[in-house]
């Protein structure tokens, strides 16, 4: 995936609207009242086979309003990380002091700029937008987000001005693995714990590690590349003008890796922003390992590892399939599990299960367990063949693919995870109509 669009403008012109309209899912709030969104938000979209990153960020107001100095400096590095910039703008009120503002901030940064008039909901009003020809901008372009009115003729549009896609370039036979977490947890310094050395800078302030830093190094053997990134900031507090690093550098990081170690720290409770860091990691298919940091830290009894490992699966359920490992980065106690555990892992997330090993697997849970009843027609499995690794891919031939219901599929992944050793390894199984 590459290419990133970031969605600017003044407050309630209709962004988060529009955002979820290209994601194709609620992902921002929508409210009539201004400066709902505070924070940039991030996620994926797709568009005649093309995947970029979209950014949603607040309403854009240099006037000295509550938050406005923080939402401008989180719309500025959107600005700053974007390939092409949509401004939307509202054709029922016409163009504001705000929005020549914003569009002043916009030619200083030399990049594509797209003003997509909203709010354009019937042909009448449609002659409006001419007057915002005097923006400055090549391309004006009337949508309703609303609607989906001209939403599809802008992405043609977005997928024209982004740069060219270049594939992520992936070395043979070497683990690569990123070390994600929030700030101050102790990534720069298991870094230099695994490889035995200072290579990169460690300090206790947060948000020491401006980029992610790739390094090389070699062990029984085998050969590694080791991201450190920065931490990834709670919602909010990613404001700083100074703070070059942003979030989306480390889902590159993780976009690059095969497996992710996802850092935790062991002297607090698992927090909503580790889940959302996990979730970066599991929304991107990568392998997982989750490392409990600071267990040295710790007062411990014989009962005091099972009740964090209780704890982690409870609030981390979405990947109970990852390993976890509990380390002292400072004094390196036990570094050397999590090593072993990126080898295990590594081999599960690249394992290949023979077609009529996992036929038989499948056919006697199918024996076990019929398929339930879904919209009154009954599911049947001809056969299954594993298409792709890293992730294993599944490719199952059904008579229906809308007659598999959710917790069944759940239920084909946990016998296959019961027969194979898959632990660290998301699975993907994909659905096909058998001709």
């Amino acid at each position: 995936m590459s290419g990133v669009v970031a969605i600017v403008g003044r407050p309630n012109v209709g962004k988060s609207s529009l955002f979820n309209r290209i994601v194709g899912e609620r992902v921002s709030i929508t409210d009539d009242q201004s400066g709902i969104t505070r924070d940039r938000i991030y996620s994926k979209a797709t568009w005649l086979t093309r995947e970029f990153k979209v950014i949603d960020t607040g309403g854009i107001i240099l006037r000295d309003e509550p938050f406005s100095k923080e939402i401008l400096a989180q719309a500025t590095l959107a600005i700053d990380e974007a390939d092409v910039i949509v401004m939307v703008v509202d054709v029922q009120t016409g163009i504001t002091q705000e929005d020549i503002d914003v569009i002043d901030i916009l030619h200083r940064s030399d990049k594509p700029v797209i003003v997509a008039v909203n709010k354009v909901d019937n042909v009448e009003i449609k002659d409006l937008m001419y007057e915002f020809y005097s923006l400055g901008c090549e391309y004006v372009m009337p949508i309703s987000a609303l609607h989906g009115i001209g939403v599809g003729d802008l992405l043609d549009l977005i997928v024209q001005l982004l740069p060219e896609s270049k594939p992520i370039e992936k070395e043979e036979n070497v683990i690569c693995f990123s070390i994600i977490g929030q700030p101050n947890v102790g990534k720069s310094t298991l870094t230099n714990a695994i490889l035995g050395e200072e290579r990169v800078i460690v300090s206790d302030i947060p948000g020491t590690t401006r980029d992610a830093i790739d390094t090389r190094f070699t062990r029984n053997g085998k050969e590694y590349v080791v991201i450190d990134t920065a931490g990834i900031r709670k919602r909010g507090k990613i404001y700083e003008r100074a703070e070059k690093y942003s979030i989306i550098r480390a889902i590159n990081a993780i976009e690059r890796s095969d497996i992710v170690v996802v850092l935790l720290d062991a002297t607090r409770k698992i927090q909503e922003q580790d889940k959302r860091i996990v979730g970066y990691a599991r929304e991107y298919n990568r392998g997982i390992i989750l490392v409990v940091n600071k267990w040295d830290l710790v007062e411990k009894d014989d009962k005091t590892m099972n009740r964090y490992v209780e704890d982690i699966r409870n609030s981390l359920q979405f990947v109970d399939f990852a390993p976890i490992v509990f380390l002292s980065a400072k004094t390196k106690s036990r570094v050397h599990l999590l090593l072993d555990t990126i080898d295990k892992v590594y081999e599960n997330f690249t394992k290949y299960v023979q077609t009529s090993t996992l036929n038989d697997v499948l056919h006697d849970a199918i024996l076990l367990n019929q398929p339930p009843m879904y919209k009154g027609n009954r599911l049947k499995l001809s056969y299954a063949t594993q298409s792709d690794v890293a992730p294993p891919t599944f490719v199952l031939f059904v008579n229906d693919e809308t007659h598999m219901h959710f917790s069944y599929l759940r239920y084909l992944e946990n016998q296959v995870r019961n027969t194979f050793d898959f632990s660290g390894s998301p699975i993907k199984f994909v659905l096909r109509k058998k001709e």
